[in-house]
């Protein structure tokens, strides 16, 4: 009779942290600075029996391990903890609850909202002080250990598509399938399902290069939410940081090596994958929250408590609790987070949800905080796209172009200024700066122009149609009595709330949705678009849909005539940024006179044609800007060989005789590239020529862009 497996237990090795395979068994090393003994449960295939339990012998540098023979790939398991249950101190150590692997790298089964997740007994009179002696295990997913190995099809590592060509487009595994006609139905809203060519083709059509995909690490269904028929869409509740969710699986027991196989397929598509990451908090909660797993490993060390009351939770998240990036081993665990995903699954970069937290320190933030360092310097994460949203509702909690070098930030102050300038309440100067790649908040430290992330819509908020087709926000569908989401939208309906049959209702909303687009592409900095967009998705006004699994959130394909003319508008548009380097330039430009080279970078122009005074600015509505293709295009003193551009901006509500401004060569003109005003099959590939000083009408509420491109005996407009 063979030995039992706690007998043949070996001290194994406290690195690499997690279940790791090595052919033979499985080592498991888990970080805890104040538990007293760790044990290993093994469970059956279905996690349904525990089928052993193992202690760990050795404990090294504050992690326990050891390594068991004989098991392999496919292991179910999970942890349970020994220490003090002293809430007041920080510790809810309970062995009687199963804990997730904090490193695990696959999932299996959903969480049960059963009374035995929590540490302590629900209902009872000393609250979170009690202790459960309940065995969660039934209720709780469990860890699951993976093999590594994965044919990349030879595929190199690629080459980081340049960040001034980047179009970043974000959107939801799950929702952007569900009902993609194109996508076979046992697949839709899968990793699977968003890897088909349909699917790929449409996004490259667009000149989108690098999807940005919700959460996808494994989070939690809020049980608040599963109590009025909801879920937690979005995702943004994560409690594992190595695993990729298995609901977003076709094959569910396969998750990894489908999420793998997805990245392979965007990959081969030139199309890189930046993966929405949520580090800042975990779905455990506050003290009244359930034990999952770091509540469980090491409550003290992983969360930030108050520092006068150990018992609760500092929450800068607004979720109930903080992850302590002050804590060594917790950066670690990030950091190998993050380069597990860019070396094992090959993903191209991250956006960080809240990512003021990460950089925040006892004392508040600091952009030389610990885990910002370790970014800076690590060769891994230096050779990716890092991106953060900079802020969060603790203090001093707003800190956009506060981020060091090497990290991009979303830039909220181009979406308000851009929604506001062209529903009329925003001067031209305002919106000045933000088509520059906002220099005073990203120019400095040679920080780079697409160190600013412009965006008009993002996942949370109205989408762009609803932007222009909703006053107010309709977010009945959610439970919450319409009182979550933002109640400020910068958002106009221009007479109607919500559809209408009015032709030049629908007319207006059409330009503006084309305005801000053609805005947003053409700027200087790094664009973000949302799926659906580029259609005119709604969501019937609802600008909090996260808990929306429905034909709310869900991307609806079924493409009236003005969607498809919309996607052929910012397909071309994107091209016209791609074509003309001037669009995207990788150095900040000004308005300074360059003495040196005799040119002037960029000209504000007004109505007539002149250059923008002081005074123009005060109340200016129209104005153009005009980049020279000769600016400096590196830093080296030379001039450009890039054609000159033209772009004017007409929030007016009616026409402006605009005058397009001269040059000083002769043999040239302007051409027109786009005029949002002119139905799509009037603007020909080259456009109609102008003269240098004729007048053209600006129709109220429009947006143009012309070329200077030299004379071929075109016959030019009158």
């Amino acid at each position: 009779m063979p030995k039992a497996l706690k007998d043949r237990v070996r001290e194994g090795l406290p690195y690499p942290i997690g279940a790791s395979f090595d052919g033979k068994g499985v080592n498991f090393a888990l970080f805890s600075a104040n538990a007293t003994k760790v044990e290993a449960c093994l469970f059956d295939s279905g996690g349904n029996t525990e089928l052993d339990r193992v202690a760990l012998p050795e404990y090294t540098d504050q992690i326990f391990h050891g390594w068991l023979p004989d098991i392999g790939p496919g292991q179910v398991y999970g942890y349970r903890v020994h220490g003090p249950y002293e809430p007041d101190a920080g510790h809810r150590f309970n062995p009687m609850k199963l804990l997730l692997d904090p490193y695990g790298r696959a999932h299996m089964g959903d969480l049960q909202w059963d009374p035995a997740v929590f540490g302590y007994i629900l209902g009872h009179p000393d609250e979170d002080l009690s202790f459960d002696e309940r065995d969660s295990a039934p209720f709780m997913p469990k860890s699951i250990v993976v093999d590594p190995n994965f044919d990349w099809h030879g595929q190199p590592r690629r080459k980081p598509i340049a960040w001034d060509r980047s179009v970043i487009y974000e959107l939801h595994v799950r929702g952007y399938t569900k009902l993609h006609p194109e996508v076979e139905e046992h697949l839709r809203g899968t990793y699977a399902g968003l890897g088909v060519a349909p699917v790929l083709n449409h996004i490259k059509s667009l000149g989108a290069t690098s999807v940005e995909l919700l959460p996808v690490h494994s989070f939690i269904n809020d049980d608040y939410l599963l109590k009025k028929g909801l879920v937690n869409y979005w995702g943004y509740n994560t409690i594992g940081y190595f695993a990729p969710d298995p609901r977003y699986a076709s094959d569910r027991a396969n998750c990894l090596r489908e999420f793998k196989e997805m990245v392979s397929r965007f990959h081969e598509a030139d199309l890189e994958v930046i993966l929405d990451v949520v580090y800042n908090h975990t779905a455990e909660g506050n003290e009244r929250g359930p034990t999952l797993s770091f509540k469980g490993i090491d409550n003290a060390s992983y969360y930030r408590l108050h520092p006068d009351n150990k018992r609760l939770y500092v929450n800068d998240t607004g979720t109930g609790n903080t992850v302590n990036l002050s804590h060594p081993r917790v950066i670690q665990m990030v950091t190998d987070s993050l380069r597990y995903w860019v070396n094992e699954t090959h993903v191209d970069g991250f956006r960080f949800d809240l990512g003021t937290i990460l950089a925040r320190e006892p004392n508040g933030f600091d952009n030389q905080s610990g885990f910002l360092k370790c970014c800076s310097q690590d060769p891994v994460l230096g050779a990716v796209k890092l991106i953060a949203e900079p802020w969060d509702c603790g203090p001093g909690g707003y800190q956009v172009g506060e981020f060091p070098p090497g990290w991009s930030e979303w830039n909220d102050k181009f979406r308000n200024t851009v929604r506001d300038f062209w529903k009329g309440s925003m001067p031209a100067a305002e919106l000045a700066p933000r088509l520059l790649a906002s220099p005073a908040e990203f120019n400095h430290q040679g920080r780079k122009p697409w160190a600013s992330v412009n965006f008009v819509t993002a996942h949370d908020g109205f989408t762009l149609n609803d932007v222009v087709t909703y006053n107010e926000k309709h977010n009945d569908a959610n439970g919450e009595d319409n009182k979550d989401g933002a109640s400020d939208n910068r958002s106009f309906n221009y007479g109607v709330e919500g559809p209408t049959d009015d032709l030049e209702i629908n007319g207006i909303r059409a330009r503006q949705i084309r305005n801000m687009l053609a805005t947003l592409l053409l700027s200087q900095g790094l664009p973000m678009i949302v799926a659906g967009d580029e259609f005119g998705r709604t969501q019937n006004g609802n600008n909090n849909a996260y808990c929306q699994d429905n034909e709310i959130s869900w991307v609806n394909w079924e493409l009236k005539a003005k969607g498809q003319s919309l996607i052929r508008f910012v397909s071309r548009v994107n091209a016209l940024r791609q074509r003309f380097p001037i669009l995207r330039r990788g150095r900040f430009l000004t308005d300074a006179y360059n003495e040196e080279l005799d040119i002037k970078e960029l000209t504000w122009v007004n109505a007539g044609g002149g250059e923008m005074a002081e005074g123009d600015w005060d109340a200016a509505q129209c104005f153009g800007l005009m980049l020279d293709g000769r600016a400096q295009p590196t830093g080296i003193r030379k001039r450009g060989e890039d054609a000159t551009i033209l772009m004017i901006f007409n929030a007016w509500h009616d026409v402006v005789e605009f005058t397009l401004p001269s040059q000083s060569a002769s043999n040239q003109h302007w051409t027109l590239l786009i005029d949002t005003n002119l139905p799509e099959e009037t603007v020909e590939k080259e456009g109609e020529t102008f003269r240098f000083g004729q007048a053209y009408a600006v129709t109220g509420r429009s947006f143009l862009l012309f070329a200077l491109v030299p004379d071929a005996g075109r016959a030019i407009a009158d």
